[in-house]
């Protein structure tokens, strides 16, 4: 069986999108081919790895920021791209074929959260509350695809 090639596609690839590469790579090996890229490529946040590897999963192994021109231009032929945040699912490309199916799940940006956050605990509150739900989104797959 080959793996379906799935693509999670976020702003900065930095947080959410990564999370996701991430619980897909330790959730589903081998029944996806996970990847993460953003409309722009700003590097791992320090807080996301922090939060994932708390629960054995560390990123930055398999991963780095990246583009979605980059992840194309290297010739990667997805199956499904998720967006997971507005900026991303607004902006995201129609890819030629109409093979690739693209489905919005919005989760909420913890370094935006960050910025209300009154102590540094709280702050990396917000990070687990998102890794979590992106997690419980994940294990759901495929079924917790929007049809």
């Amino acid at each position: 069986m080959t793996p379906t090639k799935i693509l999670f596609l976020c702003t900065g690839n930095s947080c959410r999108s990564q999370m996701a590469e991430a619980w897909c790579r330790a959730l589903h090996p081998g029944r996806y081919e996970a990847y993460s890229a953003g409309t722009i490529a700003k590097g791992l946040n320090p807080k996301m790895v922090q939060v994932m590897k708390e629960l054995g999963i560390d990123p930055t192994i398999h991963q780095s920021s990246k583009t979605l021109t980059s992840v194309i231009d290297a010739g990667v032929k997805l199956d499904v791209v998720v967006t997971v945040c507005g900026h991303a699912h607004e902006t995201c490309p129609v890819f030629p074929g109409g093979k690739t199916r693209v489905v919005h799940v919005g989760f909420e940006d913890p370094p935006e959260l960050e910025k209300t956050a009154k102590t540094p605990e709280e702050a990396l509150g917000h990070y687990r509350r998102v890794r979590d739900e992106i997690r419980d989104f994940i294990i759901g797959l495929p079924d917790s695809l929007p049809a």
